[in-house]
C-alpha cells in the first residue's frame, strides 16, 4: 500500500421556590463546575504526537465489544458493553497499539473491533453518526488482512472525502466476518460512491463482490441488519 504507513509497518514502536438571585448564583456555580470538570477532563485525556513522530490528520480511538449472540441489545446495554482501548495521534502511536492487539481472525465468539475518530462513539445514536455505512461480508479467514488494509487506508486519508469518514468496524461472527466503514452523510451519493470505489481498491475485492450501503436510521429500525444474508465473498 503506497502510503506513509509502509515504512513503519514493522515498528513496535434548584429548587423552584428559591428566589431568582440564589437560583442564578447556583446555576452559575454549576456551570463553572461543569466547565472546570470538562476542561480538566480534556487536559487529562489530550493525546498529541510525540517528538519526531508522524502526526495523523485526526486522532482516533480503538474500541472493543463482545456480547452473547441472540440476546436483545438496547442502546444502553450496548454502550455499557463497549470498551475503549486507547487513543492515538500519530503513526507510531497507532503501531504501539496495533502491534499488541489480537488480530480479528484470532478472535472468538461474537466480537467487534472499532476504530473511530476521537470523540465519536461507535454507536448509531452518536450525533456525529447521522449517515450510514458500507457493509462487506467476508468468508472466514479474510478478516485480519481486510481490517488492516481498511484502517491503514482510513488513517492515511486515502478515501479523499474530507471529513466524511467517522470510523470502521470489523465484526467477527461464527460463520462469517463483516467489515464496515461509517460516514456522516448518507444522502451524498457522490461521497458514498467514492467510498465504495476506494474500498474495492484498498481491499482488492473481486468485481462481483456484493457491497451493501445501509443508513443508520434503517439500522436503528432493524437491529438485525446482518441476519439471513449469504456470504458473498
Amino acid at each position: 500500500m503506497n502510503n506513509k504507513f509502509d515504512a513503519l509497518k514493522d515498528d513496535d514502536s434548584g429548587d423552584h421556590d428559591q428566589n431568582e438571585e440564589n437560583s442564578t448564583q447556583k446555576d452559575g456555580e454549576k456551570e463553572k463546575t461543569e466547565r472546570d470538570k470538562n476542561q480538566s477532563s480534556s487536559k487529562r485525556k489530550a493525546v498529541v504526537p510525540g517528538p519526531a513522530e508522524h502526526p495523523l490528520q485526526y486522532n482516533y480511538t480503538f474500541w472493543y465489544s463482545r456480547r452473547t449472540p441472540g440476546r436483545p441489545t438496547s442502546s444502553q446495554s450496548y454502550e455499557q458493553n463497549i470498551k475503549q482501548i486507547g487513543t492515538f495521534a500519530s503513526v507510531e502511536q497507532f503501531w504501539r497499539f496495533y502491534s499488541h492487539m489480537v488480530r480479528p481472525g484470532d478472535l472468538t465468539g461474537h466480537s467487534d473491533f472499532h476504530l473511530f475518530k476521537e470523540g465519536i462513539k461507535p454507536m448509531w445514536e452518536d450525533d456525529a453518526n447521522k449517515g450510514g455505512k458500507w457493509i462487506i461480508r467476508l468468508r472466514k479467514g479474510l478478516a485480519s488482512r481486510c481490517w488492516e488494509n481498511l484502517i491503514l487506508a482510513m488513517l492515511g486519508e486515502q478515501f479523499m472525502v474530507g471529513e466524511e469518514i467517522c470510523g470502521a468496524v470489523v465484526s467477527v461472527r461464527f460463520q462469517e466476518d463483516i467489515i464496515s466503514i461509517w460516514n456522516k452523510t448518507a444522502s451524498d451519493q457522490a461521497t458514498t460512491a467514492r467510498i465504495r470505489d476506494t474500498l474495492r481498491r484498498v481491499l482488492n475485492l473481486p468485481p462481483n463482490t456484493i457491497m451493501e450501503y445501509k443508513t443508520h436510521t434503517d439500522s436503528i429500525k432493524d437491529n438485525s441488519s446482518f441476519r439471513n444474508t449469504k456470504i458473498t465473498l
